[in-house]
């Protein structure tokens, strides 16, 4: 039976959760997620972890952020005066904003945050820093 390596195109079915339990993703009721191994476009974890299975095998894997979503840097939280977020913007803790950085570009972050006089801002990924644990099913592969 042929094995999941690298260049391979694997068509998996996968439940994804945090370390709580909570289910973060599923491809459960959808189409699987297709993956072309070693091509760095998905998490490394998952797509080293599928390699070596057979289809119709299942697995579950534990992905560290290194090779996940990477580690929570501090240098991507930053603290500003609650006066310079827009009156549009109610602020909560958890809630996503787009900001604009010096050059023009748009970058996505979460208020983590909030005392009375200012805001605390994380442009890390929402899922940086958290070990993440997948149960894949490998349902095809080309």
């Amino acid at each position: 039976m042929m094995q999941a390596g690298n260049g391979d195109t694997a068509k998996v079915h996968y439940t994804a959760r945090l370390e709580n339990g909570r289910v973060i993703s599923t491809t459960k009721g959808r189409l699987p997620l297709e993956i072309r191994i070693g091509s760095g476009t998905r998490i490394l974890g998952l797509e080293q972890g599928i390699i070596g299975m057979e289809i119709g095998e299942t697995r579950t894997i534990r992905v560290p952020p290194e090779q996940g979503f990477g580690p929570k840097w501090k240098e991507l939280m930053v603290e500003v005066d609650r006066s310079e977020l827009p009156d549009s913007v109610t602020p909560t803790v958890g809630k996503r904003l787009q900001v604009r950085k010096e050059g023009g570009n748009l970058v996505d972050v979460t208020i983590a945050d909030i005392d009375e006089h200012t805001v605390t801002l994380d442009a890390n990924h929402p899922l940086a820093g958290e070990t993440l644990t997948f149960d894949i099913q490998l349902v095809g592969l080309s």
